[in-house]
């Protein structure tokens, strides 16, 4: 027998299913590209929770594409042989030698993903911004100041990603590019990279996984907190002078990648577990 209790819990689980289904339905064979980054990564428990929500976006017929960071990982082993880190404007200053530490790092987060994809049956790839010439840069200015060998995307070839997505696997995507005059390796920001992806592949949906609730009218008042914003009030957002730190390139890029072709772009906080499957399969979200 079933009780009163365990048959609701039932119907309710069985009305979130059916809750999601025009969104299954609507989203079937679309690009969708996450942008993998902070506590996300770095929590293991939130990391295999985000990598099931993948899992369960590809095998409902969507075709996830990952494009990762790394940053605070960098800084560890930057630390480590007695390097310290050095930003301007947020962005980091990369030497050579910090350039082969970024390599390094962002090959052993990438193969990680891969493996914990690979471990819930998932076919996945890892690759770079290097392969295929996929992303192709030239040399980053951060107020004209020269930072190192730091990339800013002057263009996206999807070929090697549509190969891919063709047979079957996930890109899983680390944020090294190719200099488009010296083919010198270049660090990207991974929210640059991911956003000149989602444009490359006409992406549906560009999810950013933060450490942040959202966007914010009044980034010192929490109960300003915004949920869903248009082009238009996105760019008076943005001239205000009242959006600061990291969130306002990533509020740039998410403007340029709606006026470039992509349906939709998300910003969740990659805390809250499950946030993708939230935000695209509920009413709310």
């Amino acid at each position: 027998m079933v009780n009163n209790d365990s048959m609701d819990m039932i119907l309710a689980k069985a009305q979130t299913l059916i809750e999601a289904l025009p969104y299954i339905q609507k989203f079937n064979g679309k690009r969708v590209v996450v942008k993998y980054g902070g506590s996300a990564m770095v929590d293991e428990n939130l990391k295999y929770n985000v990598i099931k929500d993948v899992a369960l976006l590809k095998l409902i017929g969507m075709e996830p594409i990952i494009v990762h960071g790394g940053g605070k990982e960098i800084s560890a082993w930057l630390k480590k042989i007695g390097k310290e880190s050095e930003f301007v404007n947020g962005l980091r200053v990369t030497d050579e030698e910090t350039l082969d530490v970024a390599e390094m790092v962002l090959s052993k987060v990438n193969k990680s993903l891969v493996s914990m994809m690979q471990k819930l049956g998932l076919k996945a790839v890892g690759i770079s911004g290097k392969d295929s010439g996929l992303l192709k840069v030239q040399k980053k200015l951060s107020g004209g100041k020269d930072i190192g060998y730091v990339g800013e995307v002057v263009s996206a070839d999807p070929t090697i990603i549509d190969t891919l997505i063709a047979n079957d696997f996930i890109p899983v995507i680390a944020p090294i590019g190719i200099g488009i005059d010296d083919y010198h390796g270049y660090n990207i920001n991974a929210d640059d990279a991911a956003c000149a992806i989602a444009r490359a592949v006409k992406a549906e949906k560009l999810a950013f996984l933060t450490d942040v609730e959202g966007v914010y009218a009044d980034p010192k008042d929490k109960d300003t907190l915004i949920s869903e914003l248009t082009t238009d009030h996105m760019e008076e957002l943005l001239n205000s002078g009242n959006i600061g730190g990291g969130m306002l390139p990533k509020l740039q890029n998410c403007l340029d990648a709606v006026l470039n072709g992509v349906s939709r772009v998300h910003i969740l906080d990659g805390r809250l577990k499950h946030c993708l499957l939230l935000e695209f399969f509920t009413k709310k979200g």
